[in-house]
């Protein structure tokens, strides 16, 4: 039945399907999804283009549609489990979001043995009273077999992983090492110490850098001179290496094994910085005042020959302590390891004083053995030698963007916006309740946030106000308009550093030179994105900033092809964050039910209105402690506050709580961990007494109730019904154990 908020506006979009049977569609104007009940979704798959009509607003708020038209099918191709079932054949999807299992027909099966892994291309779509049904296009192997998590990932998420015959043939017609031809027109730098530092599994190189005292104006100051790998004189525009390097747009790491931009021959070999070989490299040279202000740069050609690889680990040795073994090793080199930390310290003062923000996280690595089994899960430590070369590799980047911007040449800029209007006030209504004095301005600053983070550092509950911080903040993008990145407080930012490994650095370097030799770089007539990205592209096309003053003409043909590059770019680069962190999920799971019934210290990483989510602190896993494991009382969810309040006992959790939990259940599959709530037996029977002291009161209230002809009870429930209140309004939700608590954890996250 509709009702008076029915709209009958049509909308297209893709459907997002729900592991629950139902679903979303995101729209493409950007407005905010809508669901799809499961009756809905009977027809339609996992990423179909659809043309929905609203047809009413749930109780929940959220606006319902109805599928008129399917614009366009899907053809991904869907991974799953082979089964027989009955005497029938099917593939179970391996990604829950299909909600429907793919029937195959007898003489479709291929070579796939039961229980395998298989990768299915669809013949038949479903239909409201019809399963889909497909053929097996591949098979992957067993589901235990070593890497087959990544074998998965790289195929669900459309990760292009095989060179196309034509860039092989052209990698291997590039020479093995430096030509003398290659060096003409060159700056020679072979012997000026320049050194590679890096993380110890690092296996290609993009920079190199030396530093050393110079005059800068009238002060002391320095030289410092970034070498970044010469990607460009080897991938020509348009070649057949090019159009596979855009295609991919990024390397994607996963554990043990890296999924390259550029074959191996150019990204471990030709173009990486190795150490006592000539290499080709462009080179950001900048003088640097004692303030950390950069005081003049250039930008040239250069022939390098890198004098030392360093790892962060050795060079943060040699730093804290010159006379110890690492630094004997390394004699010569010290002196420059130590100019390297003085224009360093310079830098970071230059970096405070614009107000940059400036957060420490926990970053994970899994270690596995050779099977690909994990051993454990590890924190990388940050130390002082990864700092300086983030630091050396921000001036560069900031030198090509002004670079570029200057020229009036186009190009594509990394640009980071600040909080949204509405996570503005989401987070000044949190600071204000978390008592910090410290509050957003109308327009705020990188500053702002800074000051808040520097502010309330010492507080117990830190860990938590920061994470608000980071939350609030928008994710950056590529694109050609230039309006800042507002996290580290430039007014201009690109990317110029990392050529081997993204795309958008090399066409940087591609502007740079063109800027150079005084012409005008053409973008070549690139291959369109597949469907897996358009409807990210279109949501990542409706942040493209505009600079004030800009003028509303139609763009250009140009500067549509750069938004096209950029908004690319951006959406492979999600594409691989989402490949590796569904790898790092299911690795962790396969871990963790080797840890099934064990307890674990953790604390609260993120509140939601159906439990809370605990990360252990040894091993850096994150599960879900559902809210009917919390305890039998009434839980209300406090947004501004971000913490779930027992109405009875007044127990908190929010950001930052500490707690004691049990690993009760894994699915392999939904890359879902669950947690049980562990109490101290004194705390369990002192919370178990008060919520009896609590119910006999409202059991006496509620006779007086009827006594006296009074109103309806508070509450009617029962000490096992355990209910959400959201603080915001709009009534409550009785949460259960069952259907996907987490799975609406993904959506709310979002």
């Amino acid at each position: 039945m509709q009702d008076k908020n029915t709209s009958l506006d049509e909308f297209s979009g893709t459907v997002s399907g729900h592991r629950d049977g139902h679903g979303f569609v995101a729209r493409d104007d950007g407005a905010a999804d809508v669901y799809l009940p499961p009756n809905e979704m009977r027809a339609v798959l996992h990423r179909d283009r659809v043309k929905v009509r609203l047809v009413r607003t749930d109780r929940r708020g959220r606006s319902e549609g109805r599928v008129t038209e399917i614009v366009e099918r899907s053809n991904a191709p869907i991974i799953g489990r082979f089964l027989q079932e009955g005497g029938i054949w099917l593939v179970a999807p391996e990604d829950k979001r299909y909600g429907q299992d793919v029937l195959i027909p007898g003489g479709a099966t291929g070579l796939a043995k039961v229980g395998q892994v298989v990768v299915v291309e669809l013949t038949e779509p479903p239909a409201l009273f019809g399963q889909p049904v497909g053929r097996i296009k591949e098979v992957l192997g067993e589901v235990d077999d070593p890497g087959m998590e990544i074998e998965i990932a790289v195929r669900k998420y459309g990760v292009p992983h095989v060179f196309s015959e034509a860039a092989m043939g052209q990698a291997r017609a590039l020479p093995d090492r430096v030509r003398p031809s290659d060096t003409l027109h060159r700056i020679d730098l072979t012997d000026v110490p320049l050194v590679t530092i890096d993380g110890e599994d690092a296996r290609d190189f993009d920079d190199a850098v030396f530093a050393q005292p110079s005059r800068v104006g009238r002060g002391k100051g320095w030289r410092l001179l970034v070498a970044i790998a010469d990607v460009s004189h080897y991938v020509e525009t348009g070649s057949a290496i090019d159009v596979d390097a855009y295609d991919r747009a990024t390397s994607v790491y996963f554990p043990r094994r890296v999924i390259p931009m550029l074959p191996e021959k150019l990204s471990n070999g030709l173009c990486s910085l190795n150490p006592d070989v000539q290499r080709l490299c462009m080179v950001c040279d900048m003088l640097i005042n004692a303030a950390g202000e950069i005081h003049a740069y250039q930008f040239y050609p250069a022939v390098m020959f890198s004098h030392a690889r360093f790892t962060y680990t050795e060079v943060a040795a040699i730093l804290s302590n010159t006379r110890g073994p690492e630094a004997s090793a390394r004699k010569a080199l010290v002196p420059n390891l130590l100019d390297l930390q003085d224009v360093y310290r310079a830098l970071l003062l230059a970096r405070q004083a614009r107000g940059a923000v400036d957060f420490e996280t926990t970053e994970t690595q899994i270690v596995c053995d050779e099977s690909g089994r994990i051993e454990k899960i590890v924190a990388r430590v940050r130390n002082e030698a990864h700092r300086l070369i983030e630091e050396a590799m921000l001036a560069a980047n900031v030198c090509s963007a002004e670079f570029i911007a200057q020229s009036k040449q186009p190009g594509l800029f990394r640009v980071h916006e600040g909080p949204t209007p509405e996570k503005q006030e989401l987070l000044r209504g949190y600071l204000k309740v978390m008592g910090v004095a410290q509050t957003l301005s109308d327009k705020p600053t990188p500053g702002d946030f800074q000051r808040i983070a520097q502010a309330t550092k010492d507080r117990p509950d830190s860990q938590q106000i920061h994470t608000m911080l980071l939350r609030s903040m928008q994710q950056a993008i590529y694109t050609p308009s230039n309006s800042g990145h507002f996290g580290l407080a430039f007014d201009a930012y690109t990317h110029f550093t990392s050529p081997i490994r993204r795309y958008p650095d090399l066409l940087v370097h591609r502007v740079i030179k063109a800027v150079l030799l005084e012409r005008k770089y053409q973008l070549p007539d690139l291959p369109t994105p597949g469907e897996a990205h358009a409807k990210l592209e279109k949501r990542l096309a409706a942040r493209v900033p505009k600079r004030d003053g800009e003028p509303t003409a139609k763009p250009s043909a140009d500067t549509l092809a750069w938004q096209a590059a950029g908004l690319h770019c951006s959406a492979n680069e999600r594409r691989a964050d989402e490949a590796s962190r569904d790898v790092e999920a299911w690795l962790k799971c396969k871990y963790m039910r080797e840890h099934l019934g064990e307890e674990f210290a953790g604390v609260v990483s993120s509140v939601t209105s159906f439990g809370v989510f605990v990360t252990l602190d040894t091993m850096y896993v994150e599960g879900l402690v559902h809210i009917t494991e919390l305890g039998g009382e009434y839980f209300r969810f406090d947004e501004p506050r971000q913490e779930l309040r027992g109405e009875r006992t007044g127990i908190r959790y929010q950001l930052g709580s500490r707690v004691q939990v049990q690993v009760s259940r894994v699915d392999l599959d939904g890359r879902r961990i669950d947690f049980r709530l562990v109490l101290p037996e004194g705390e369990a029977t002192s919370r178990a007494n008060s919520a009896k002291s609590a119910l006999v009161k409202e059991d006496e209230a509620r006779s007086r109730g009827r006594s006296s002809g009074g109103g309806k009870p508070k509450s009617q429930g029962t000490t096992g019904t355990i209910k959400a209140v959201n603080s915001k309004g709009g009534g409550s939700r009785k949460s259960t154990s069952k259907g996907d608590p987490q799975g609406l954890g993904k959506k709310s996250r979002r």
